[in-house]
C-alpha cells in the first residue's frame, strides 16, 4: 500500500501536470512505393534541438501539430522493411494519421529530375536513395516559422520559436518523450501581447509581420489551397513583410515544393556555388547554376546539403545579439 505522504505527492504532481487526456490511440502503417529515409525526410521540419513541436527520441520522430480537427501528437518509427508505423493521439488524430504519407514524401514528384547533369548531384542521389521532400500541410505554421527565421541566426530563430510555442501553444496528449506543444491557432498568434514577442527574442518587424498575416490568416490559407502553383508566391508576397525568401521557405515546408529556391539566404548561394563549381556565388549565380534543373531546384539543393560538401569557414561564427534587455 502506498504511504499517504507519497500518495499525496503523486496527486499533487498530477494536479500540476497539464497533459490532456489522450483518448484512444489511432495507428496505421505507411508502406512507401519507393525507398524512404524517414529521418532525412522528416527531420527537416524540426526547428532546432529544443523544438517543442518535434523531437527525435530512441528511433522515433514525435510531432505535435494543430490540425483542422484539433491538436494531435504523432509518433513515427521506420521498420526494417522500410514501412513507417504511425500512432497518433488527440482530437486531430484522424487528420494526423491521414497526413503521414504526404509528410513522408508520398506526393513528392521528381518527374524530369536528372541527377546525371552534375557528378556531385549524381553521387549524392546514389548515396541517398530514400531522400524525399515531404510536406507539412499546415501553411500558417510554416509561414510563422519562416518569418521568425528572417535575417537572424538559426539559434535566435529556434529560440524564439521554442519560447512562443511553449508559452502560447497547446500541450498535446500522448506518450511524448517530453512535454510537447502544438503551435497556437491563427487567432492565437494574433493575440500574443507585444511584450511576449520581445521577451521571446523576436524583433518588432517580424512580430508585426506575423500579427498582420494572422489578421488575414484564414483567407490566406483558403487562397493558397485554391490557387494554381504559379500564383502562390504572388499571394504570399502580397502580405507586408513577406518577401521571396519567406515565401519560398513557406512553400517548401507546407507544400513540399520541389522547385522552391530561397533567394536572399545568407548561406545558400555560397553553398550551392561551392558544391557545384568550387567557388562561392551570389543569388544570380546560384539561379544560373540551378537552371538546368528547372522544376526540381529544391531537390538539387537537398542533395547538395545531403552530400556534406561545405565551403571551408573563413571567419568565426556570427555571435547572436540579444535585444531583450533593450
Amino acid at each position: 500500500m502506498i504511504p499517504s505522504a507519497a500518495l499525496e505527492s503523486r496527486i499533487a504532481v498530477r494536479a500540476r501536470d497539464p497533459r490532456p487526456d489522450p483518448g484512444p490511440r489511432l495507428e496505421s502503417v505507411y508502406r512507401p512505393a519507393r525507398p524512404l529515409d524517414l529521418y532525412a525526410t522528416v527531420a527537416t521540419f524540426q526547428r532546432g534541438p529544443g523544438d517543442p513541436a518535434q523531437a527525435w527520441s530512441t528511433g522515433v520522430i514525435w510531432r505535435a501539430i494543430r490540425t483542422p480537427q484539433g491538436v494531435a501528437s504523432v509518433a513515427l518509427r521506420q521498420l526494417r522493411d522500410g514501412s513507417v508505423r504511425a500512432a497518433s493521439w488527440g482530437p486531430g488524430r484522424e487528420w494526423a494519421i491521414a497526413q503521414v504519407p504526404a509528410l513522408c514524401g508520398a506526393l513528392d514528384d521528381d518527374t524530369g529530375f536528372d541527377p546525371s547533369l552534375h557528378p556531385l548531384i549524381a553521387d549524392s542521389h546514389h548515396r541517398h536513395p530514400g531522400l524525399r521532400i515531404g510536406r507539412g500541410d499546415m501553411l500558417f505554421d510554416a509561414l510563422v516559422q519562416s518569418v521568425t527565421e528572417q535575417k537572424v541566426t538559426a539559434i535566435q530563430a529556434f529560440s524564439a520559436w521554442r519560447r512562443l510555442v511553449t508559452w502560447f501553444g497547446e500541450r498535446v496528449p500522448g506518450l511524448t518523450p517530453k512535454p510537447m506543444f502544438a503551435p497556437p491557432t491563427i487567432e492565437g498568434w494574433r493575440r500574443i501581447p507585444s511584450w511576449a514577442w520581445h521577451r521571446a527574442g523576436l524583433e518588432p518587424p517580424q512580430s508585426r509581420t506575423i500579427v498582420m498575416a494572422a489578421r488575414r490568416g484564414d483567407t490566406l490559407v483558403r487562397a493558397m489551397a485554391a490557387c494554381a502553383p504559379e500564383a502562390r508566391d504572388a499571394i504570399l508576397t502580397s502580405l507586408p513583410g513577406i518577401g521571396p525568401w519567406t515565401a519560398a521557405e513557406t512553400r517548401i515546408r507546407a507544400l513540399g515544393d520541389p522547385d522552391a529556391v530561397s533567394v536572399g539566404d545568407f548561406h545558400l548561394a555560397h553553398q550551392v556555388g561551392y558544391a557545384l563549381t568550387g567557388t562561392r556565388v551570389e543569388d544570380d549565380g546560384m539561379l544560373e547554376l540551378l537552371a538546368p534543373w528547372a522544376g526540381q531546384r529544391q531537390r538539387v539543393i537537398r542533395y547538395i546539403l545531403a552530400s556534406g560538401v561545405r565551403e571551408p569557414r573563413r571567419a568565426p561564427r556570427l555571435h547572436p545579439e540579444d535585444h531583450r534587455a533593450r
